[in-house]
């Protein structure tokens, strides 16, 4: 699943082109590496997304086209 989608369907970023706008931004980092949009997100996957003065680590544990909205926050797990 592309890294842009992933962000989306798990609900860390609220929009797809928000999350394509902070990949070109270079705000977001997978395994210490800056990625672009299309990364292919894997399981064990470490994102780091910057929001201003505050970093937000997660690894993921799940990928799933779709997901409910309560199940979401099992697709990843803060570090």
């Amino acid at each position: 699943m592309r890294l842009d989608k992933f962000l989306k369907v798990s609900r860390i970023i609220k929009r797809r082109t928000v999350a394509n706008e902070a990949c070109d931004a270079e705000r977001v980092t997978v395994n210490g590496r800056p990625a672009k949009a299309g990364y292919d997100v894997k399981v064990g996957d470490k994102i780091s997304i910057r929001f201003g003065a505050s970093t937000l680590n997660v690894e993921v544990l799940q990928v799933s086209e779709t997901v409910r909205k309560d199940d979401a926050a099992g697709m990843y797990r803060e570090i």
